[in-house]
């Protein structure tokens, strides 16, 4: 356990990556810290249950490089999301979220998420009781709303009441939720995007910070949104394509593009020092980077070596030498 190493209103709100179950665990995020030193990285959605009965270092270890990282809470208790919270700010993570956005029928069951949306005075009081028990901001990631829901004035509703609890900060998944008769995926794709009605919300609230997420996957995008918005928060296209990352980081701060095989040699030396203190398997780490040379040719020999051998590979060293060996002579011969 350790307190937190930076003055989180120092966290820039240009960039961050979303938290998204499966992917984001403490391997994918140093990962994404070697592509990006500034983005805000999330961790996965953590219960509270998990949190309050569970495996503290499996569940919320990370690396110092990872600052700043957010730990996204789901729960609807607030006893509970403050007993988390404080969990949470004493391990060292510069922020909490309240996840009211994720529309799967599993946590649904257990009343949170985007069913969340329906209950701003329940979610109000959820943030002010992690409010009183910890000193670093309490966040809140939504949607613009859920199955029928009237748009712009439910989401204001929402906004308005959570805001008056001071919190100042949300990130808005700039799509409606539906929560029956869509999956998760079908969620993230089938609701059409309405950047507008996030835009209204900035309007109308100037004093809060926005940040816009959703559909984000072109440079080309970034001063348009920025014209209305605090800043971006990119989820699948960090994933898929890490590369963007990188530009994302370089466009908007102005940092040097990173070496991608000076990457792939520091992710080498990551999994060699944490195998010494655990017996983690290499594709833990390695699936995270299959898409780090997405758009070269040579890439999707890449990503068959890494997928197809890191489950039975002893050295990752060893792992990536035979990827790079491979990519570059389908570069070369191409």
């Amino acid at each position: 356990m350790r307190k937190a190493i930076q003055n989180s209103s120092l966290i820039s709100p240009l960039l961050s990556v979303a938290p998204m179950i499966d992917w984001t665990d403490r391997h994918c995020r140093y990962f994404h810290r070697q592509l990006s030193p500034n983005a805000l990285v999330y961790t996965e959605m953590i219960t509270t249950g998990a949190i309050l009965h569970g495996d503290l270092d499996k569940l919320l270890g990370f690396s110092e490089c990872e600052h700043p990282i957010a730990l996204q809470l789901g729960g609807s208790e607030p006893a509970d999301l403050a007993k988390s919270a404080k969990i949470g700010e004493d391990w060292g993570y510069n922020e909490i979220n309240l996840n009211c956005g994720c529309p799967s029928e599993r946590v649904q069951k257990g009343s949170f998420g985007a069913c969340l949306m329906r209950e701003p005075d329940l979610v109000a009081d959820c943030i002010k009781a992690m409010q009183d028990a910890i000193s670093i901001p309490v966040t809140v990631k939504c949607r613009i709303g859920i199955d029928d829901s009237e748009d712009y004035p439910f989401l204001e509703t929402f906004v308005e009441k959570i805001s008056a609890t001071n919190c100042n900060k949300f990130i808005i998944h700039a799509r409606k939720a539906w929560l029956k008769g869509l999956s998760p995926k079908e969620n993230r794709e089938i609701p059409p995007l309405r950047y507008d009605i996030a835009a209204q919300i900035k309007k109308t609230h100037p004093n809060l910070t926005i940040i816009l997420n959703g559909g984000i996957n072109s440079l080309d995008q970034i001063d348009t949104i920025l014209n209305e918005f605090d800043g971006i928060m990119i989820g699948r296209e960090a994933y898929q394509n890490p590369w963007f990352l990188a530009q994302m980081d370089h466009k908007l701060f102005g940092t040097p593009l990173p070496d991608p095989f000076e990457i792939v040699a520091k992710m080498g030396g990551y999994i060699s020092e944490r195998q010494k203190n655990a017996a983690m398997p290499i594709h833990s780490t390695t699936r995270h980077m299959l898409g780090l040379f997405s758009g070269l040719r040579g890439a999707k020999k890449w990503r068959q070596t890494l997928g197809g051998e890191a489950h039975a590979a002893t050295s990752a060293q060893s792992l990536f030498d035979t990827a790079l060996q491979q990519l570059q002579m389908h570069y070369h011969n191409t």
